[in-house]
């Protein structure tokens, strides 16, 4: 038979077990949850409901950027292409 000592201690590790993994359960639960709000709050700043451009916007900036660049340095391009013949 176990004795009244050992019987105590049995008790005492086994309520010192279920209090530690209740603190621990705690502590990754408060975790996760600090996690989750954090990224809930990070995805909703940085998600976009709308796109800045549309399609056929990007198409356009894309054109006028191209045509800008060719104006920009199309006399130096020239310049360099005649400089070889």
């Amino acid at each position: 038979m176990i004795s009244v000592i050992n019987q105590e201690r049995l008790l005492g590790a086994a309520l010192g077990a279920l209090f530690t993994g209740a603190l621990v359960f705690e502590q990754r639960r408060r975790i996760y949850k600090s996690i989750s709000e954090n990224e809930a709050q990070f995805a909703s700043l940085t998600q976009t409901k709308e796109p800045i451009f549309e399609k056929r916007s990007r198409l356009e900036f894309a054109h006028l950027w191209n045509k800008a660049v060719d104006h920009t340095f199309g006399p130096v391009i020239e310049s360099l292409s005649s400089r070889g013949k």
